[in-house]
């Protein structure tokens, strides 16, 4: 879920969400992107993934479904019903393939502890799935579970991608004091997480095991607002809280990267944010 690296570099996850928000072609946006890759474990193989796409990350991992599951739950975006007591969290992302096209159409089936970190075992309290879009978004409405002996806080999902096997894994929140205790706790899992106004927002895009074709790579246009011009260059390297102008408005930079054709700031929200 690494967003920019070391380096300053943006993540092709980074692009791709940007590039969806903005209505553009994902294959568009990926050309010139720099390979990255995470390190492999020992006697860990790389997917094979196309040369378009292929930025090392490897599909999201398995881990135990634990003795709390159930089947059947209900079909909702919103585990919250009246009543509900506990800091309300929204959970959203994308569901990509092996050649890094989103997935419509994937099941993902959520379940979790209330805010005592207690699970109901008799009916559906915090238990629902649904479907990624036609964009290969979800988007999850909820609490922050409690804690309970022996875990970290964490929230269990099932995806399925049409027509293949199951991936069942959990997701976790930052800065958990029992992340370093909880042997179940994968660092790979850890979801992006901030404060909104009392309540608490978190993104994930998932990786399955679902090989794609890429397709063509379509010529990349540029959408912009209002007249093109102003300070905003192709080929240089902006860094985080940069200004410039573009298309008449102003903008500040979210994430550090080299600007290049089609990521204008109106194209790329996820790097540029209208002052």
């Amino acid at each position: 879920m690494d967003n920019e690296t070391s380096t300053g570099h943006v993540t092709r996850k980074a692009v791709l969400r940007a590039a969806l928000a903005a209505g553009m072609a994902a294959p568009a946006v990926l050309m010139g992107v720099p390979a990255l890759a995470r390190t492999l474990t020992a006697g860990e193989a790389a997917p094979a993934l196309t040369p378009e796409c292929d930025d090392g990350d490897d599909p999201t991992p398995p881990q135990t479904e634990g003795p709390y599951f159930k089947p059947n739950s209900p079909l909702r975006t919103s585990l919250s019903e009246s009543g509900t007591v506990g800091v309300r969290l929204t959970v959203s992302g994308y569901v990509f393939g092996l050649a890094c096209r989103p997935i419509a159409g994937v099941l993902l089936d959520f379940w979790q502890a209330d805010t005592n970190g207690a699970y109901d075992n008799t009916g559906f309290r915090f238990r629902g799935h649904q479907f990624t879009d036609a964009q290969g978004a979800f988007k999850l409405t909820t609490i922050v579970p409690g804690l309970y002996p022996g875990r970290t806080r964490h929230i269990h999902v099932k995806l399925q991608a049409p027509g293949r096997p199951v991936l069942t894994t959990q997701l976790y929140f930052p800065g958990e004091p029992r992340n370093n205790t909880d042997t179940i706790f994968d660092p790979r899992l850890l979801m992006t997480v901030r404060d909104a106004g009392g309540a608490r927002e978190a993104a994930f895009d998932f990786v399955l095991n679902a090989p794609q074709n890429p397709g063509p790579s379509p010529t990349v246009t540029a959408t912009p607002t209002g007249s093109p011009g102003g300070s905003w260059t192709a080929g240089t390297a902006y860094r985080a809280g940069d200004a410039v102008t573009y298309g008449g408005l102003g903008y500040v930079c979210l994430q550090a990267h080299t600007a290049q054709a089609g990521w204008e700031p109106p194209n790329v929200p996820a790097l540029w944010r209208v002052r």
